[in-house]
């Protein structure tokens, strides 16, 4: 079983740096875990490794896909596999590091996914479910799927439409899931990243501050100044999307920056969440790194 390291934790924590530093002691090369840095130009707004910080250490998975076509975490897990036998069978340390919850498990664990199924079939389901309330869907679900229900609350809406689509398939939510085991399929050494949640709040505002400086707003405006532009899933990321209503004349720089920053922190409490419920992560403090980076050895051998 190869040996792989994961380092993982909210925005702005430092994941990169450690990576960085991580693969020069170990011989490692980094594979991204974010949904959003594998798009092409969107470099400002994701927080993307500059050359220079990546101190000649290989990344992959970053400033490979077009802004106007999706990303999806089945691609990113079958893509992410092979890296990972590619590297390790160069004799280098695979380091996935990244803060897409979901990335990180479809990648490390046994995660699978349902077959590919008649997308203009689900379609027209999707459509006849989203007629229905909450209510209705989850007296679907209690007749369809009821042990789904275990995980999802009723006012959850997008996680209802989804377990109840699943339902009417040949795959229930919960039948997929019984097959998997929730084990690692490497030998993993999972390392989180938190702080203080001052500090956080703090280091977030000072990143948002810093993506404005160095030119945010030019980098959106080239990159997604029409509206169908605005349309595209790589629009949707937090830095990004934010700036719709200043495309229309409805907001400011300044509210656009303050609802950057908002976002941001709810999303980082979201990471939180995440990774303490779904995987077992070695939490450290961000000041600790030699501490870290000698575990990291100790553990690797």
């Amino acid at each position: 079983m190869h040996k792989v390291i994961a380092i993982v934790g909210p925005t702005a924590s430092g994941k990169s740096s450690l990576a960085v530093e991580a693969a020069k002691r170990l011989g490692g090369e980094i594979i991204s875990a974010d949904s959003m840095q594998v798009y092409k130009g969107m470099d400002i707004g994701t927080a993307k490794v500059r050359p220079e910080e990546t101190q000649g250490i290989p990344h992959y998975l970053i400033d490979i896909q077009p802004l106007d076509v999706a990303w999806n975490v089945r691609t990113f897990q079958t893509m992410c596999r092979e890296k990972i036998e590619d590297i390790c069978a160069r004799g280098k340390v695979p380091i996935l590091c990244g803060g897409t919850g979901l990335y990180v498990k479809a990648a490390m664990y046994d995660y699978a996914f349902c077959e590919e199924s008649d997308k203009a079939a689900d379609e027209e389901k999707m459509k006849e479910l989203e007629t229905k309330t909450n209510q209705e869907l989850y007296e679907l679900l209690e007749q369809k799927d009821p042990q789904a229900l275990e995980k999802i609350h009723i006012n959850n809406r997008k996680r209802l439409l989804r377990a109840a689509l699943m339902a009417l398939s040949d795959t229930p939510k919960s039948a997929r899931e019984n097959v998997q085991k929730h084990e690692p399929v490497y030998d993993l050494f999972m390392i989180g990243l938190k702080s203080d949640r001052a500090l956080e709040i703090e280091r977030i505002s000072r990143r948002v501050d810093q993506m404005f400086d160095e030119g945010l707003v030019d980098e959106v405006s080239a990159l997604f100044s029409s509206e169908e532009s605005r349309t595209w899933n790589s629009f949707q990321g937090i830095g990004y999307k934010e700036f719709a209503d200043w495309f229309e004349g409805k907001a400011s720089l300044d509210e656009v920056r303050e609802q950057i920053k908002i976002h941001t922190r709810q999303y980082a409490r979201r990471q939180m969440t995440w990774f303490n419920h779904q995987m077992p992560v070695r939490w450290y403090d961000p000041a600790d790194r030699e501490k870290i980076l000698n575990e990291l050895e100790e553990w690797y051998g």
